[in-house]
C-alpha cells in the first residue's frame, strides 16, 4: 500500500497545494479530498495517477480548500463517462451536508449531460459513524466533533492487526481515542511549529502545532506521525525545522512531506 500526497498545505497556501491525498492498494485508489479547485488535475497528472482508475473519493468536510477540487473531479469523471473513457461506477464518499453541497453545485456548475450520470453510475454515498470496505480494506469513518465545520476522519485496515488514522484537519480530541489508539500510522494537521505560535495563531484558528502533534503521537504510542495542512511561508526550511521541533516531543518515525512525496504504508 502507498499513501501520495498531492498536497501538503492549509488553505490559503500559495507555494504547495492544499491538503489531499491518495492511499493506493493493489491498483485501487483513494482519493481523500481534492483541494481548491482545478490544480487537483495537475497533481494527479503528475503523481502519474489515472483519474480513469479512481473510483473511490472521500470528502472530509466542506470547506473549499477541500470540497471544490472535488466538482471539478465530478466533471471529468462525468465527462469520461459521456466519452466512453471511464469504465465502471465512481462512489464520492461524506456526511449529509457535504452530499448535499456536491449535489447542489454539481448541479449548478455543471452541464445537464454530465450531471444525468450522478445517481446512476457518479454515486454520492452519505457515511455515518461506522464501517465500510473501500479499495479492498475496511474503512471505519467516524464524527470528530468539530468546533466548525462538520467534519469526518477515518481509519483504514493495513496488514492483519494494523491501521492508519486521519483525523482531519483539526486538532485530535480525546473522544478520538478509540480510533487513533493503536494505529500504525498517525495523519495530522500542523499548522506551524510552536515557536511561531504568535506569528500565525494556530490556535485561533483551532489548528495544532509541530509540539501538539508530536505530544499527542507519543502519548497514543504511535510509530509513525504524518504533519501536514501547514503554512507556506519558508518551504526551503519547512521540512527541517518542523523535524527539529517534532524530534523534540516524538521518539517515532516523524513524515514531513513534500507535495507528490510517496509512503509507503
Amino acid at each position: 500500500m502507498r499513501l501520495t500526497m498531492l498536497g501538503t498545505g492549509n488553505a490559503l497556501v500559495t507555494e504547495v497545494y492544499n491538503t489531499c491525498f491518495v492511499i493506493e492498494n493493489e491498483n485501487q485508489y483513494l482519493l481523500v479530498d481534492g483541494g481548491g479547485g482545478s490544480e487537483i488535475l495537475k497533481r494527479l497528472k503528475d503523481a502519474k495517477i489515472s483519474i480513469a482508475d479512481i473510483h473511490h473519493i472521500f470528502v472530509t468536510h466542506k470547506h473549499i480548500d477541500h470540497i471544490l477540487g472535488i466538482v471539478w473531479m465530478t466533471r471529468i469523471i462525468c465527462q469520461n463517462m459521456q466519452k466512453g473513457a471511464y469504465e465502471g461506477d465512481a462512489y464520492i464518499y461524506g456526511h449529509e451536508e457535504v452530499i448535499a453541497l456536491i449535489q447542489e453545485l454539481s448541479e449548478k456548475l455543471l452541464q445537464k449531460k454530465q450531471t444525468d450520470f450522478i445517481g446512476k453510475r457518479v454515486h454520492l454515498v452519505v457515511v455515518t459513524d461506522g464501517e465500510k470496505e473501500i479499495i479492498g480494506k475496511k474503512v471505519t469513518f467516524f464524527d470528530i466533533h468539530s468546533t466548525k465545520a462538520k467534519q469526518f476522519g477515518f481509519c483504514m485496515e493495513l496488514e492483519e492487526g494494523q491501521k492508519l488514522t486521519c483525523c482531519g484537519d483539526e486538532p485530535y480530541c480525546d473522544w478520538e481515542e478509540k480510533y487513533a489508539k493503536g494505529s500504525k500510522w498517525l495523519l495530522h494537521e500542523a499548522f506551524c511549529v510552536y515557536g511561531e505560535r504568535d506569528i500565525f495563531k494556530p490556535y485561533e484558528k483551532h489548528h495544532s502545532t509541530v509540539k501538539d502533534a508530536c505530544e499527542l503521537a507519543e502519548h497514543l504510542k504511535i510509530p509513525n506521525l504524518v504533519l501536514w495542512h501547514t503554512e507556506d511561508k519558508n518551504m526551503l526550511h519547512r521540512q527541517e525545522k518542523y523535524m527539529k521541533e517534532g524530534k523534540q516531543y516524538y521518539t517515532g518515525t516523524l513524515y514531513i512531506p513534500e507535495d507528490l512525496d510517496v509512503l509507503k504504508l
